[in-house]
This record gives structure tokens, C-alpha cells and sequence, in this order.
């Protein structure tokens, strides 16, 4: 060899030995750890470099900052709205005062009584009833989506959306750099701004931004909240199904909604003010005094419990709720979620859950736009099934809703899905229904899903292709990478 190979060589090793250690002293999840360090150990230099653009959750100097400096007014907020909203939660049960204790730790987020709550079911009523409430709209209309494509019924929201100023109503929009990249580039965007909506991408994406924020960091939050006093979330990105999907093999995209009046709805836009001031650094006094907190007065008989996630907040929040409910279920519990890809925790959960005697049913889309994701899934089948979890896969389209019912006590809706991008990498928005009569409905929404579905019989399954299986686990090995 020359010295010009040798020291190639030697440079080559010591790439890999430094990022081998950094990989291991992150402490992360050992999927993660292992599938990181075969990267890094069988990829010359390549390894290393793309561990820097995807393995560490890096929000980017100016952003990590933001974030510290944003804590003490967030904590001081949540102090006043727990002492407002003070309740006594001995009529919840066990499990539920338990998921609701873990949750306030973690995040800080109180549980509220006195909400209002609708499921919205379906593409086409919610964009008939955000209609009704943004011609109605009187102070504010703010608006977070990770997807935002223009046409079909888009173009109504829109169009509302410019009326809605001209009568003076502050109307501002956060898009994901990434999610939102057609409406970027489409000529309604530059003329929705220049009639005077205010619209911010955020975590946009470049070449020298990889040098210091890690690039599919996403926010896939879907918020609105207007006048302060309405607040919708769930699953539903500003698309219409019959024109994002048109191109797609998966079928229409099935999500869902939750329209939310009460005290929620101030969680909900904090929420969403953190995240503008995260996209904007136009200063947290400024964002106090330009909107106004309107303290909600109580509506209906429902606790809500709002659980941002992502990023900055508590890094395994969200993944450690669903545990927590997996393990609280006594009697039934029922998932829905458009991509599954759980790691040991989540498996040897469900796994406990379904041997213990309770009725555990998933629900997944048959089709995917994503056939990588998918396969991984799919390889954690079997060994559910053995355990007697059903797994339900739906027919009638692309599933996009994320729903966890528990027993008949509580339920937890809104962006996450159940795999490790959404547990550790996006910016996500839920919530925890305490209240029977919603539980209900979102088991009548998942027992309408399951009608459209079909069951996987354990044999049958065991009885796929070699071929079959060897790609469901090729694909699983990635599971901690996608």
C-alpha cells in the first residue's frame, strides 16, 4: 500500500472509531444505538456523514436557544391555567388519574374540565364546519399543517381565509418547510400573502442548514384555533383527499377531526404561539401582547388534556403515554394508527396487554404510500398474533387516522403515529380525552373503520412466502432509521 492509501486508511478508522463512541455515549434506544453504529462501521466516510444529517436531533444553535428562553413564560402560563381550571379528579378512574399525572409531569400540561367536544369524521365535514367557523371569525384564525396542497376544496378554506381579513381578522399559517412544499412553490402562495395573510414556513431545509440542524426534524402538528375560542386537532392535513391523493395507489385518505370548545383551546393556542415564535423570533412579549389570551369559559362536561410532543419538550413523552395507557387497558383496547413501527418496549407492551386477557385490536392501513414502512410493520405481525392481538388491515383507503381507545375511560387522538419518527423525530399534537361519552365515539369511529377491514388469520399469515418474510424482516432491520 502507499501512504497516500495508508493514511486514507488510518483517516478512514478514526472516522469511524469518534462516531462509533459519539453514537454510543448519546445513550440513545438500543435499536437506534446498533443500527446507527452497522451505518458507521460498514459505510467508509459515507457512514459518518449521513449519521450527521439524520442521527441526532439537532434543532440548530439560534432554535435550541429559543426554546430555553421560551420555558419560564410557558411555565409560568401553565401555573396560572391549572389554578383557574382547578378540578377534582376522583372521578376518573385508576388508570386514567395515572396517565393524566404522568402527563402533567412531562410536559406540564394540566388537565381541563369543561369541554366540548365533536369527532368530525371524514375529509368533506371537516372542511364544511371549519367553514362555518372561519365566516364566523371575529379576532383571530390561526392555523398549523403539516401538509397544506392547493386545490379542490383547499381553494374554499383559502378563499374564506382572504374574506376573513378584508372584515380585519388576523389570520396566520404555519407550514412545514418539507410537508408544504407544493403549496411553496404554487402561485397561491405568494398571492395569499400579498393580500395579507401571514404564512411561515417552518423548519425550512437546505444545503448549508445540514452543517447545523438536523434536516427531517418535521413538525407534523395539526392545529387551529380561532378567536381563542374554537380549537380543532387530529389527523387532517389542509389537503383535499380527492386531489393530494389523486396521483396515489393507496386509495382516498381517511382522517378524522376533533372540534374542541373550553378551556382546551387556550392549550391549544399556546401551543400554537410557541410555535410561531419558534419560526419567527419575533419575541415573546410581542406574541403576549399581539394575541391576547382569551380565558375560555367552560362548555360541556369533558376533561381534555393537551400533550405536545417533539423535540425540545420531554424527548420520549409521548412514546412513554402510550405505554402507560397500553399497560392501564383492563378490558379492551383498540389502536388505530396509519403506520406501525413499534420498537421492543411497544411489542413486549401489547404483547403483556393481549396475554393478560385483554381484547387488543390494531387497525392499519392494507395500502401505504410508504411500501418501506409498511414491510417493516408488517414484520412484527406474527408475533401479535400469536400473542392474540387482531390486526385489522382497512380496505377502503389510506388510513391516516391516530386514534388509542382505552377501555371505556379514556381516549388519546391526534398526529402521532405509532412509530419511532413520530415518538422521537416530529413535532406532534394530541390529546387525552377523559370523558366516557367521547371514548365511545371513537370506538363507533374505529368499529366503522373495522367493518371495512379484514382480519389476519394466524395461520394463514405464517403460511407467506420466504420471499415474504425475508423482505418484512430486510425492512425491519431499518426500523429504527425510518
Amino acid at each position: 500500500m502507499t501512504g497516500v492509501s495508508i493514511a486514507l486508511l488510518m483517516v478512514d478508522w478514526a472516522i469511524r472509531v469518534v462516531f462509533g463512541v459519539r453514537v454510543v455515549l448519546r445513550r440513545s434506544p438500543v435499536g437506534f444505538t446498533l443500527a446507527w453504529l452497522t451505518v458507521i462501521l460498514l459505510v467508509p466516510i459515507l457512514g459518518a456523514f449521513i449519521y450527521l444529517l439524520l442521527g441526532e436531533r439537532r434543532l440548530g444553535t439560534r432554535r435550541a436557544r429559543r426554546t430555553e428562553e421560551l420555558r419560564e413564560p410557558y411555565a409560568q402560563w401553565l401555573n396560572g391555567l391549572s389554578s383557574h381550571f382547578a378540578f377534582d379528579d376522583a372521578a376518573l378512574s385508576e388508570s386514567a388519574r395515572m396517565v393524566r399525572r404522568q402527563a402533567r409531569n412531562a410536559t406540564g400540561m394540566p388537565a381541563l374540565p369543561g369541554n366540548q367536544l365533536s369527532l368530525i369524521d371524514g375529509a368533506d365535514a371537516f372542511f364544511d364546519q371549519l367553514l362555518r367557523d372561519i365566516n364566523a371569525a371575529t379576532s383571530s384564525i390561526h392555523l398549523e399543517f403539516y401538509i397544506w396542497h392547493p386545490g379542490g376544496r383547499v381553494g374554499e378554506i383559502e378563499s374564506a381565509l382572504t374574506q376573513a381579513v378584508r372584515r380585519g381578522v388576523k389570520v396566520r399559517i404555519l407550514v412545514d418547510d418539507v410537508g408544504a412544499d407544493v403549496f411553496i412553490k404554487h402561485e397561491s402562495y405568494e398571492r395569499l400573502k400579498s393580500l395579507g395573510l401571514r404564512i411561515e414556513p417552518t423548519l425550512p431545509v437546505g444545503v448549508i442548514r445540514t452543517l447545523f440542524a438536523r434536516i427531517d426534524l418535521r413538525n407534523h402538528r395539526k392545529i387551529v384555533v380561532i378567536d381563542g375560542r374554537i380549537g380543532y386537532v387530529g389527523s387532517q392535513n389542509m389537503a383535499d383527499p380527492l386531489v393530494a391523493a389523486r396521483d396515489l395507489k393507496t386509495g382516498e385518505w381517511i382522517d378524522s377531526m376533533v372540534r374542541v370548545t373550553g378551556p382546551a383551546v387556550e392549550a391549544l393556542q399556546v401551543t400554537w404561539m410557541a410555535d410561531w415564535e419558534f419560526a419567527t423570533f419575533e419575541g415573546i412579549e410581542r406574541v403576549r401582547a399581539e394575541f391576547d389570551l382569551i380565558r375560555s369559559e367552560q362548555t360541556g362536561d369533558a376533561i381534555v388534556q393537551v400533550v405536545p410532543s417533539g423535540p425540545g419538550v420531554n424527548q420520549t413523552v409521548i412514546q412513554e403515554l402510550i405505554l402507560t395507557a397500553i399497560y392501564a387497558a383492563r378490558n379492551e383496547l383498540t389502536l388505530t394508527t396509519p403506520y406501525f413501527i413499534p420498537d421492543d418496549a411497544m411489542i413486549k407492551a401489547l404483547h403483556s396487554a393481549a396475554t393478560s386477557g385483554v381484547k387488543v385490536t390494531l387497525i392499519v392501513p392494507r395500502r401505504s404510500d410508504s411500501h418501506v414502512v409498511k414491510l417493516a410493520g408488517e414484520a412484527y405481525f406474527e408475533q401479535l398474533l400469536e400473542a392474540g392481538v387482531k390486526i385489522a388491515r382497512y380496505e377502503g383507503g389510506m388510513l391516516h387516522t391516530k386514534a388509542i381507545a382505552i377501555d371505556s375511560e379514556f381516549a388519546l387522538f391526534g398526529s402521532v403515529n405509532l412509530d419511532m419518527r413520530s415518538f422521537y423525530l416530529n413535532f406532534e399534537i394530541s390529546v387525552l380525552v377523559y370523558e366516557r361519552d367521547f371514548v365511545r365515539r371513537v370506538n363507533a369511529l374505529q368499529s366503522g373503520y373495522l367493518e371495512d377491514s379484514q382480519l389476519l388469520d394466524t395461520q394463514r399469515w405464517k403460511r407467506r412466502s420466504v420471499f415474504r418474510r425475508f423482505i418484512q424482516h430486510a425492512a425491519q432491520l431499518l426500523s429504527p432509521l425510518l
